[in-house]
């Protein structure tokens, strides 16, 4: 298979990349000292389409196709990685269910102001103390109807965006009986009462993409507000986690490029034993390494990306790309630490942020242990 990207994504790249080193990278190491969220950048993501990238757009999104999706999401994740993670999580784990699922009154309710950037952003609620790798049966967060309203108990962790969305898209155990069709998607205004969020988690790294246990206590939303046919939570948790996996993918990729670029930058201006370290073989070969995987990362980014356009079946290749490109970002890291020597290891060079931010990608939205597992079950069959 011949790939190109079009005229049309080439451009809408250089857009992107022109707007996050202006916007994004020159406040990373900011966000990540403070903690705070690029609000900045952010309410200017609204008007370029950033919001709501693949949101159709007869609802204010951009519209773009999954390959462009990812090179808007890659340069992000090139300008800081918090910003980007927070960025994704909006687009593809919380509004793609609402544009893939959602009813016509939902869309008209929801994504209009979250594609535009009028109100906060959206986050997905799937993880609980008890329930990560292991949705199905470890999803303990209920949803009783009573009248016309579903009642939501329950805790989750691990929220991104919580406390700054307006909408939480949550999966609850609607059946008690278990199964594959007893889990639910429900929508859930952020301010409905019985919400507690808790403070953001202090984590190795990622500080500027909020995240927060949540508690539901009593909860009330109305019955219209489950997305998608109830009982259908776990098979569309399934399939957005297949996009989710291909936006990860092209946010390590980002990392992976700053980091060589700094390493690059480095390599010419760091002189030892009377010469430029890049004129040493130990660095060219880590250099060489870093460019070669980091453009078959892309490339499997695009690659599964390409698959969702063509409405093929991506799961295999969502996890491919995944497992591939969060592996090589956090080796391309690792090495550009290791370029800069003792430098490398103070906050006072980005490439140690950079390391930090890079070890949650094998991690989130399913370990590259889980990734091997979706491989293997497909290319045996099982």
């Amino acid at each position: 298979m011949k790939f190109e990207l079009t005229a049309e994504q080439q451009e809408f790249r250089h857009v992107v990349h022109e707007f996050v080193a202006k916007e994004v990278k020159p406040l990373a190491r900011h966000t990540d000292e403070t903690g705070e969220f690029n609000w900045t950048a952010v309410r200017k993501m609204g008007p370029m389409g950033l919001l709501g990238l693949e949101v159709p757009e007869e609802y204010g999104g951009a519209g773009v196709d999954p390959i462009s999706a990812a090179i808007a999401i890659e340069e992000l994740g090139w300008g800081c990685a918090s910003t980007a993670l927070a960025v994704s999580a909006h687009n593809g784990l919380a509004l793609g269910p609402v544009v893939a699922y959602g009813s016509e009154a939902q869309k008209q309710a929801w994504l209009p102001r979250l594609a535009t950037g009028e109100g906060k952003l959206a986050s997905l609620s799937l993880t609980e103390p008890g329930a990560g790798s292991d949705l199905q049966g470890g999803v303990r967060t209920t949803a009783v109807k009573e009248g016309d309203s579903w009642i939501i108990d329950g805790s989750k962790m691990w929220m991104t965006n919580a406390s700054i969305s307006d909408l939480l898209v949550v999966l609850v155990r609607t059946d008690p009986a278990g199964g594959s069709r007893s889990l639910s998607h429900i929508l859930v205004p952020a301010n409905t009462s019985g919400i507690d969020i808790g403070p953001a988690e202090k984590k190795m790294g990622l500080a500027g993409s909020p995240t927060h246990a949540v508690t539901f206590t009593e909860v009330r939303v109305p019955l219209d507000n489950v997305l998608g046919a109830e009982g259908r939570g776990l098979h569309q948790t399934l399939a957005t986690l297949d996009s989710g996996r291909v936006s990860i993918g092209a946010l390590a990729v980002g990392i992976a490029q700053a980091a060589y670029e700094a390493a690059v930058k480095y390599a010419h201006e760091r002189s030892t034993f009377g010469k430029p370290i890049a004129h040493h073989q130990a660095v060219q070969w880590m250099l060489a390494d870093a460019a070669t995987e980091i453009q078959a990362a892309r490339l499997m980014v695009y690659w599964a990306a390409w698959h969702k356009a063509q409405g093929k079946p991506y799961t295999k290749e969502a996890a491919m790309a995944k497992l591939f490109a969060t592996e090589v970002s956090e080796r391309v890291c690792r090495n550009a630490i290791q370029v800069h020597g003792g430098y490398g290891y103070s906050r006072e060079f980005e490439v140690e942020r950079m390391y930090r931010d890079t070890r949650l990608m094998t991690i989130g939205e399913g370990t590259s242990e889980i990734q091997r597992l979706v491989i293997a079950r497909h290319i045996l069959g099982l």
